[in-house]
């Protein structure tokens, strides 16, 4: 019997992570005993630092696995290495086995605009060169084929694992289902039209034809969901996000009465005047963060 964990969206750079902290999760991980850990992408934006923190995990005795989520993408050149990337313990498209019923099986994932208000491709192409950070990122076609092909491709894979009566365990970074949405109204109704590039629907449908598919764990929305059952299959959403969105961060600007009212992207500005408090109160409460944002998986 073993524990897999999954983290996504660690943000190691963004959030100013070092072998600290670094050490305080494997704490928590040895706390949880935990026999492998995969991370489901944005684990750093620099690729050099995502390979670092998989082998500070490795290094201490625990198999580590990864996929890629947009922010490495953007720091890689070229689809052949987005999607095969040379190093061993890279799973895209590739699985390994958690025991001799169940399989590990990793995912990048992309978006076919799905999530969207917006129903024209031209339309939501031109806010994301506008507005979303995946603007850099090199691929071999527009987006709507890019995932098509991935799909295509990805039933392959489990085609083959459901020959073979294995019980999956898929752990991707894009979202897979409108349950996993958020509408916003107001100003920031911007966020309704920015959705297209959250996650795929073809993804969702797909998956809903496998019975075998157990779980499956996500990120990049950097909010966090309780898990929910959908077609038999398990849903794990549950990010950590950037320091100026977590949990801890609200609780410490409202405790010391910094805002009225927490709206996460006007606090960077905000936390930087207090940033030696906050800092300390980070070290104290990190660990209660870290809790909320592991997916665990008995297997």
């Amino acid at each position: 019997m073993g524990k897999l964990a999954v983290i996504t969206d660690l943000h190691a750079d963004i959030n100013h992570f070092g072998e600290a902290e670094l050490s305080k999760l494997f704490g928590l991980l040895q706390e949880y005993e935990v026999t492998r850990l995969h991370f489901a992408g944005d684990t750093a934006n620099k690729m050099d630092q995502a390979l670092a923190i998989n082998h500070f995990f490795r290094s201490r005795g625990l198999p580590t696995t990864f996929n890629l989520g947009n922010h490495e993408m953007g720091n890689i050149k070229g689809e052949q290495m987005i999607e095969h990337y040379p190093d061993s313990h890279f799973l895209n498209l590739r699985y390994v086995p958690l025991n001799q019923q169940t399989v590990l099986l990793g995912f990048n994932g992309w978006y076919d605009y799905g999530f969207s208000e917006l129903t024209d491709p031209q339309q939501i192409r031109s806010i994301k060169n506008i507005y979303w950070f995946d603007r850099i990122i090199e691929r071999f076609s527009d987006d709507q084929t890019v995932d098509q092909v991935l799909l295509e491709e990805l039933r392959t894979v489990l085609d083959d694992l459901a020959k073979k009566e294995y019980q999956v365990i898929l752990v991707t970074h894009f979202v897979p289902k409108e349950e996993f949405i958020v509408h916003l109204n107001g100003k920031y109704q911007i966020w309704n039209k920015l959705n297209a590039f959250l996650g795929s629907q073809g993804l969702g449908k797909l998956l809903d034809h496998y019975s075998n598919v157990q779980q499956v764990v996500f990120g990049h929305t950097h909010r966090r969901f309780e898990d929910q059952t959908i077609q038999g299959t398990v849903y794990s959403c549950r990010p950590l996000g950037y320091y100026y969105e977590w949990g801890i961060t609200r609780d410490f600007v409202l405790d010391n009465h910094l805002a009225e009212v927490f709206i996460p992207m006007k606090m960077r500005s905000l936390l930087n005047k207090h940033q030696a408090p906050f800092t300390a109160y980070k070290e104290a409460h990190l660990i209660e963060e870290f809790r909320k944002a592991i997916t665990l998986i008995s297997y």
